[in-house]
């Protein structure tokens, strides 16, 4: 029996599932006129030629390939990037134990030999092991010729042409967390890694999943026996940056050169996109390239295994990412190739495209309320994401609808949104920075206590200071102030607030400057409410109310009553409380303000709830949650659990209370509240 194959690999975790499939597949192979093919793909860097190895030892422990195994490396037979099928099956046929000066010499004739060597006549059943593959019609002229052997096949890309139903396609992804905690462990043997476990996942975070640079990691916990784990991070993150990953580079360095122009100008660009993720609409934005060329790009950087596009149907919003060592590579390929401005030129073009986009979502989310920066116009060649205005729709479900999803995607792309503030910042874009102000509101009203969120209306502050323009000082303090009053921070939100009330001398008797007056005179109200000091933030609510209802501003009377509405119940007025709240609650409901009209029903349920009525509390209660949901709002939803588990436990229903109380757990645990 011919095994030729390399010695296995000393280390290797995970694809259990895989391989499982490969041999289940094999196992089922009922298609005796060609032989199976199993397709393993995925970036260079993922282990697919060591899996390739042990899926052809598995197979040959089962007895069923008598004639043994058969291996060629594609890449060896390449004359620049053009393989000759000829001569691979020239050195097949002198595997087969067909002397040299008997292969034929035409192709065609060595064509058939081959396959007369290979057939299910001659008894053949043997494993062929085809290594970087680049494209389906590479393969085909090598197949055997009998349906009893196997072709396992590695590939950068996936090879879409193989027939349907002769082809396994098993895709690799980045090893998870656990498994490359695991290989790590084993490549570097070393206690630091259990003595300091937060240093031992920056390490594998740093590695991004892939074995290989697993491995380098591993061999610098080695190679370093008395540095702190913390050290040999700095050095291994600068050793990836500069130089890559061994073993690999060279592979993305030959994908990269056989790219088009602009597959390879948007490779090239995709380091310099705010944020770890992009969309097929961002990568638009950022490389220039208009939606139909993008879109080609895209699908030539999957198919030389540059890009993992599998990856667009996991989140609704279709993002895509390079996993750290290869967003590095390109990063290097960038600063060694980038035209003078390119990528400076991208990013200004990325950055005014997703301000529009996050205005719009905001705007649809949200409903239509004060801000201070207009909608940016589109960017030529980059469409707008396709969310819908709600109020165009038809009915009340329709428009639900469309604000949940601009919800979501806000909720999706919230750390593009961070990456952009911050590029904005840096760039003294003070304009963008202000108009991104707004979404991160919207955004963080559902998910309050972030830090990312406090530094970027820091960020917003600065930037309003920075353009000396009041409108923005006034709307970005009282915007820092409530992130800071939530975080504790009270005498610092009070100085933020202080200064938004100073700004107010500087503006003018404008309907937006009015508006502004009155917010700044609901977020003092808030601060003295989380003081406990609930006459005076009435007092507050109520005058900031007669400022809008003078405007007109229904909203603002609207927001305000329900403000009213939670200071009466605080300082136990329940009668007025209960009336104040039910008058927000149905103009929410009128006005579709999705989560006003959850959190007015929350707090019109509490105000129920000490009346004594429990019935309509819970349902109540119940909407809000529906709602809160809708919206991902894990904050609101696990208030609603900790007061539907008062409810119940008021009732003498302790295991209802125990199951909304481990409800609310989990989702502050999730969000990292806990």
């Amino acid at each position: 029996m011919r095994v030729e194959l390399p010695p296995g690999p000393v280390y290797f975790v995970n694809r259990d599932e895989e391989r499982e499939r490969a041999v289940r597949a094999v196992t089922e192979w009922q298609g005796r006129s060609r032989p199976l093919v199993l397709s393993l793909s995925g970036p260079g860097g993922l282990g697919k030629t060591e899996l390739a190895g042990l899926l052809a030892r598995t197979l040959l422990e089962r007895d069923t390939f008598p004639d043994g195994v058969l291996s060629v490396d594609l890449d060896v037979f390449r004359a620049g990037d053009v393989l000759d099928p000829g001569d691979v099956l020239s050195q097949l046929l002198i595997s087969l134990d067909v002397a040299p000066e008997r292969v034929q010499a035409q192709y065609a004739a060595r064509c058939r030999q081959y396959w007369n060597r290979t057939s299910e006549d001659s008894g053949t059943k043997l494993i062929l092991l085809l290594d970087n593959a680049r494209y389906a019609s590479e393969i085909v002229p090598l197949l055997p010729a009998s349906g009893h052997s196997v072709v396992i096949v590695t590939s950068h890309g996936p090879l879409h042409d193989l027939e349907a139903g002769a082809a396994v396609d098993l895709a690799l992804p980045p090893l998870e967390e656990q498994a490359a905690a695991e290989l790590l462990e084993l490549i570097a043997r070393d206690h630091r890694l259990a003595a300091d476990p937060e240093a031992a996942r920056a390490v594998v975070r740093l590695c991004d999943g892939l074995p290989a640079a697993l491995h380098v990691a591993g061999r610098w916990v080695r190679a370093h026996r008395l540095r702190p784990l913390s050290r040999i991070l700095a050095g291994l993150q600068a050793e990836l940056d500069e130089k890559g990953v061994d073993g690999v580079e060279h592979v993305w360095d030959m994908a990269y050169e056989d790219l088009s122009r602009p597959a390879a100008l948007l490779y090239r660009l995709l380091p310099h996109h705010p944020g770890a993720t992009f969309t097929l609409h961002s990568a638009t934005a950022l490389s220039g390239l208009g939606p139909d060329a993008c879109e080609d790009a895209l699908e030539e950087l999957h198919r030389a295994g540059l890009l993992d596009l599998r990856l667009l149907s996991l989140t609704e919003a279709g993002q895509m990412r390079l996993p750290g060592p290869q967003r590095a590579h390109a990063l290097r390929r960038s600063r060694r190739e980038a035209a003078e401005g390119e990528a400076a030129d991208a990013q200004v073009r990325l950055l005014r495209w997703f301000v529009r986009q996050a205005q719009l979502a905001d705007r649809f989310a949200a409903g239509r309320r004060l801000t201070v920066v207009g909608l940016f116009d589109p960017v030529p060649g980059a469409p707008d994401v396709p969310l819908e205005d709600p109020e165009a729709a038809a009915d009340d479900a329709a428009r639900a609808e469309r604000a949940e999803r601009a919800a979501r995607w806000l909720y999706e792309e919230r750390h593009v949104l961070f990456g952009c503030s911050r590029l904005a910042h840096g760039r003294a874009l003070d304009t963008e920075v202000v108009a991104l102000s707004e979404p991160a509101w919207t955004h963080a009203l559902d998910h309050p206590h972030q830090s990312e969120v406090t530094e970027l209306f820091r960020r917003t502050v600065d930037s309003a200071v920075r353009a000396g323009n009041a409108r923005w000082l006034v709307r970005t303090r009282c915007q820092l102030a409530r992130s800071l009053w939530e975080a504790g921070e009270l005498a610092e939100s009070e100085a933020q607030l202080n200064g938004a009330m100073s700004a107010l001398a500087l503006l003018e008797h404008s309907e937006r400057d009015r508006k502004l007056a009155a917010s700044a005179l609901e977020h003092r109200g808030m601060l003295k409410g989380v003081r406990g000091k609930w006459s005076e933030a009435l007092a507050d609510f109520t005058a900031s109310r007669d400022t809008h209802r003078a405007i007109p501003n229904p909203y603002g009377v609207l927001l305000q009553t329900y403000r009213m509405g939670e200071a009466n119940a605080m300082a136990g007025d329940l009668e007025a409380a209960r009336d104040l709240l039910r008058e927000a609650h149905a103009g929410f409901v009128a006005q579709n303000r999705e989560r006003l009209i959850g959190r007015s029903a929350f707090a019109l349920a509490g105000v129920l709830h000490r009346l004594g009525r429990t019935v309509e509390a819970r349902e109540l209660y119940e909407q809000s949650l529906a709602r809160a949901g809708r919206r991902r709002s894990g904050f609101d939803r696990a208030r609603v659990h900790d007061a539907l588990a008062d409810l119940h436990t008021a009732e003498g229903n302790p295991a209802a209370a125990e199951t909304h109380r481990t409800a609310a757990q989990d989702l502050r645990r999730r969000d990292g509240l806990i």
